[in-house]
């Protein structure tokens, strides 16, 4: 992330690593609010539009994705490291990559569109999940 920022031209500053470090270090999805409370504990004069600039900024970059989950917007890193598509629990948010891609399969796209990226989730719930949605379904 820090690579990405210094070849866009941005300064790295303590906050913006501190930032990359928190992406690094987390798993998991992150709401633009959960970062910003984060990042409020270190610095307490941070605003809250400028982690979300920020948060957007990297995400146009690449470095970050953007999923729209259940309860609002979140920001993971990204792999950069090889190309995958994710399965994504509605639940618990747990995350299951898998190498098949369904590009392969469309036909008739446009020639004179030039593709530069695509993404593909299948949003649904792990086994876990799916058990206790199940019994609670059946408690109502």
């Amino acid at each position: 992330m820090l690579k990405a920022m210094s070849q866009q031209g941005w300064r790295i500053t303590e906050q913006r690593r501190s930032l990359a470090t928190l992406f690094a270090e987390s798993g998991s999805y992150l709401s633009p609010k959960d970062v910003y409370d984060h990042m409020k504990l270190q610095y307490p004069g941070i605003s809250f539009e400028t982690v979300y600039r920020n948060l957007r900024l990297l995400s146009e970059m690449g470095v970050l994705e953007q999923f729209h989950l259940a309860d609002g917007l979140k920001f993971k890193a990204s792999c950069l490291s090889h190309h995958h598509h994710h399965m994504i629990c509605l639940s618990c948010e747990k995350t299951v990559t898998f190498e098949f891609c369904p590009m392969k399969l469309v036909q008739d796209l446009p020639e004179s569109f030039d593709i530069q990226s695509h993404r593909f989730e299948i949003f649904g719930y792990c086994a876990d999940c799916k058990t206790n949605v199940s019994a609670s379904q059946v408690g109502e």
